[in-house]
């Protein structure tokens, strides 16, 4: 059984990178949708379709556990499917929780009552739709109280990513960095909502200053997955090279993802 991994397009990447460097006897499956990204523009019942018609083509190629590294799809889709979706012998999880847990120094686990947090002023970046979602809001009310989130929604940052064009992508980021701070001028920590973002980490977090913590998801996430594997052996298979799935034209994809983590990358139509 492999670990599925699933993105709207190339941003989960940076997670994949992240959880085979910390597991790397571990076999993943990567599922981009390509076709249809953006998911950050959708609305939520399209995001849901979409993002629940990924997972089933990751179960049917041998995922029994299934990371939503997007953003969008964890915000938008993830509870409705655990609730009324997901197969009983399954399991998906979102990338939320992880950065959750960070923020707030609580185990998941932890079902005590909210409480006041070290962090109090949080500026929350990411797509039009997470942002609409307000999940990220509604996760972290389950763990803390006394904290306030100013979300900023990063438009056009992804497509400027995807497409390669950093110098677009460093100045847009520049530009909701400034949005961000007219609304809340001195956060404490700042969030990465989108699994895009971590390429431009160093960007944001020289745009937002040194003073300002930056939570980015990719080695969150895997520690998170080290952490449930140890628990749940039984979720992982035999060790195997990841294999890497599109809706796109393959080539088109494989050379952004190429150029996107800087080695070669191969993917196959979906």
């Amino acid at each position: 059984m492999a670990v599925g991994i699933f993105d709207s397009g190339l941003g989960g990447l940076t997670v994949l990178d992240a959880v085979a460097r910390r597991l790397p006897e571990v076999p993943f499956i990567y599922f981009g949708d390509n076709a249809n990204a953006p998911y950050g523009v959708r609305d939520a019942d399209d995001v849901y379709q979409l993002t629940c018609a990924a997972t089933e083509r990751l179960f049917d190629a041998g995922c029994d556990l299934v990371i939503l590294a997007c953003n969008t799809a964890s915000a938008a889709a993830l509870r409705r499917m655990q609730e009324g979706w997901v197969p009983r012998d399954k399991r998906v999880l979102g990338v939320f929780v992880p950065l959750i847990e960070a923020l707030t120094e609580r185990n998941w686990g932890d079902n005590s009552p909210p409480r006041e947090v070290a962090v109090k002023n949080v500026a929350l970046f990411a797509t039009p739709a997470t942002v609409r979602s307000r999940a990220f809001q509604r996760e972290l009310a389950f763990r803390a109280i006394g904290v306030d989130v100013e979300a900023q929604a990063c438009g056009g940052l992804v497509d400027a990513i995807e497409d390669g064009d950093m110098i677009l992508a460093e100045a847009l980021v520049r530009s909701h960095v400034d949005a961000l701070k007219r609304k809340m001028p001195f956060p404490d920590a700042a969030v990465l909502g989108c699994t895009h973002y971590p390429l431009m980490q160093e960007v944001f977090q020289a745009a937002l200053g040194d003073e300002v913590q930056v939570f980015s998801q990719a080695n969150l996430v895997a520690e998170s997955l080290a952490d449930y594997l140890t628990r749940h052996p039984e979720r992982q298979g035999p060790p195997r090279e990841p294999a890497f799935l599109t809706t796109g034209n393959p080539d088109k994809v494989s050379n952004s993802a190429t150029q996107f983590l800087r080695r070669r990358i191969s993917f196959q139509s979906a």
